[in-house]
């Protein structure tokens, strides 16, 4: 995982992201990541941003780091000029903060090891209606396999 925050954190130099940490007597104790990816919509293609990756050391996780983490990145998101945030994750976690099953508004998945449930977005106030398609992620998730989930059996 590391490897792909550097990834990333390269790509955010030359725009389109932005990184938050939550700190503890110092010590950076949570992350996350909000880093540009693309919607192919029928228009154009349009700058979105995807929420990936969180962390939180485990000995500090059930503070309620992660979701500050969360709704911080969220508030620096309405302020910016990308329409939609999407990710991968847990529903009964990230619905508390407005995320709703992509497919259910339009959305397609940049692939199929992504179950529907955990493929996830939230509109902001950029967003427009014709603003649908499917995501395509930087190509740091795809050099460092981070989409979805491999089948160990296959």
């Amino acid at each position: 995982m590391a490897d792909l925050v550097d990834s990333l954190r390269d790509g955010m130099r030359s725009g389109g992201g932005f990184a938050l940490v939550a700190e503890d007597a110092g010590q950076i104790v949570g992350h996350v990541m909000f880093t540009r990816s693309l919607l192919d919509a029928p228009r154009r293609l349009v700058d979105v941003q995807v929420l990936s990756p969180l962390g939180v050391l485990p000995e500090c996780q059930r503070q309620g780091i992660g979701s500050a983490l969360v709704r911080a990145g969220l508030a620096t998101a309405h302020e910016g000029t990308s329409p939609l945030v999407f990710l991968e994750g847990d529903p009964g976690y990230y619905s508390r903060f407005g995320f709703t099953p992509g497919a259910e508004l339009g959305f397609r998945k940049p692939s199929l090891r992504i179950s529907d449930a955990a493929f996830q977005v939230i509109r902001l106030p950029a967003y427009e209606p014709w603003m649908t398609g499917t995501l395509v992620y930087s190509e740091p998730f795809w050099r460092h396999d981070t989409v979805g989930f491999r089948d160990p059996d296959a």
